[in-house]
């Protein structure tokens, strides 16, 4: 008796849906449908930019050069008409943070938005589902072709669907090298078989993964691979936007003629069509609440508007909405997390702008003498050795005028103009000499100034020590 009553406690309810999962099971493929509607031409206008823009920046030339070029046996990153260094790492490091917390403020505020509509791995995905379409037909004719018995006519389709890929997957890889190995050199070789292999490598590295993770992966990539569907509800709160089915609205679910009254048979405004989980990339059925999987795309949106407008029922069963729009009709915008996030992305990209604006290609330092303090020349003077670098790092050689200025008016040995080459590193001996009857103190500070002749704005300054005699020691 106490056995057959614990059963019954742990028995589910009639009208929960239990799922076992198995760890091991193999992946259902996933035929999505193609619906127009507002979302699915919002994403034309990010992943079609997007595309465009990577595939194109590597033919562009500034100066000369590739506008877009990270040239890493040279140490340089060229960016349109900037060049960075090493040095310059930490506006990397920077620039990976604002990023970082641009994709948190997004989150909190419109969700996932950022996977749906701009994500890399959703722009290919879109791309060779584009592919996939061309050659073998919408989500019915697909499923056909998968289950129709091998032809002349199926081999065609899904031989070109395949080829389309590779030139696609083929065509990534190459434009991705060609940020690192100018593309007007990295082309003319692979077709002329002088390309360096390790350009050929990656190329196929690429390529290949290219193809696996927009071809076969897919939906797994985000739903098993991608660190940001596991930590992204973490930032979630009960006013942020996310896709949600209105359950109050649209239960209970079933099919009814068009024009009856669904009221009177105890239905909600859900037809039950399933049209929201045939045009979804991942598979899942939104109506089961909010899950992971979702990347907020918003084509189930379209779907479901579609089907209300032909029903004549009211838009938005399916909608981008929040928590507590959804409970008690209004929502929060303004709330501390959103506030903190936006402040410090606020702040942070002010600095990396004005530290960017700013920024002077060209640096100096000045490497003091250590192995002596001082000595003395035969006339009688203080002397002061000093090794001066001096790097260019602009696109373009310069003349620079050095200047040397302190508490005293120093004797100057060595040139005072100098030219460095572009993305050189210039050392230049220099040695300053000084009366000791002038010294009032052992120790003073020297500023050494490099500016470019032809451009002032260059200009670069370091500060240094000249050591002579104290008094106590002074002849």
């Amino acid at each position: 008796m106490s056995d057959n009553r614990e059963r019954e406690q742990n028995r589910p309810p009639a009208d929960e849906v239990v799922r076992v999962l198995d760890l091991y099971e193999t992946r259902e493929k996933i035929y999505t449908r193609r619906l127009k509607g507002f979302y699915r031409s919002l994403r034309n206008w990010t992943w079609i930019p997007l595309l465009a823009g990577y595939f194109l920046l590597p033919w562009l030339n500034v100066d000369g050069r590739q506008a877009v070029w990270f040239d890493l046996p040279a140490r340089k990153f060229h960016i349109f008409s900037l060049t960075f260094w090493p040095q310059d790492f930490m506006l990397l490091a920077w620039l990976l943070i604002i990023a970082a917390f641009a994709l948190f403020t997004v989150t909190v505020l419109v969700g996932r938005v950022w996977c749906g509509f701009t994500c890399p791995q959703t722009v290919w995905t879109i791309l060779f589902m584009g592919a996939e379409h061309l050659w073998e037909g919408d989500r019915n004719q697909r499923i056909k072709l998968d289950k129709a018995p091998w032809s002349a006519a199926k081999v065609v389709r899904k031989g070109g669907k395949q080829l389309s890929w590779v030139l696609i997957a083929l065509l990534t890889g190459i434009t991705f090298v060609g940020y690192f190995n100018p593309m007007r050199e990295l082309v003319p070789g692979i077709f002329t078989w002088t390309a360096h292999p390790a350009a050929l490598f990656w190329i196929g590295f690429f390529a290949f993964m290219t193809y696996m993770n927009a071809g076969f992966l897919r939906e797994q990539v985000c739903m098993y691979m991608c660190p940001y569907a596991r930590f992204q509800a973490v930032m979630f709160d009960r006013d942020t936007l996310v896709v949600s089915y209105d359950a109050k609205r649209g239960e209970p679910r079933g099919a009814r003629k068009k024009g009856a009254d669904h009221a009177t048979e105890g239905l909600g405004d859900c037809v039950d069509c399933s049209l929201c989980v045939q045009v979804c990339p991942t598979g899942i059925d939104i109506r089961d609440g909010l899950q992971y999987e979702c990347i907020s795309c918003g084509l189930c949106i379209d779907a479901c508007d579609a089907v209300m407008d032909k029903m004549g029922y009211p838009k938005k069963l399916i909608s981008f909405t929040t928590e507590n729009a959804v409970e008690h009709g209004k929502t929060r915008v303004m709330r501390p997390r959103l506030v903190g996030y936006a402040l410090v992305l606020l702040v942070m990209a002010t600095l990396f702008t004005w530290t960017l604006a700013s920024r002077v290609p060209v640096e100096v330092s000045v490497i003091r003498d250590r192995n002596m303090l001082y000595r003395e020349t035969n006339a009688g003077l203080v002397e002061n050795i000093y090794t001066l670098r001096i790097s260019n790092m602009d696109n373009r050689e310069h003349r620079y005028r050095i200047v040397v200025s302190g508490d005293y008016d120093f004797i100057i040995r060595g040139d005072t103009e100098v030219t460095v080459a572009a993305g050189e590193l210039y050392s230049e001996p220099l040695s300053l000499m000084l009366d000791p009857g002038f010294l009032k103190e052992g120790t003073s500070s020297v500023s050494f100034t490099v500016t470019a002749v032809d451009n002032p704005a260059l200009k670069a300054r370091q500060e240094s020590r000249f050591i002579g005699p104290s008094l106590g020691v002074r002849r």
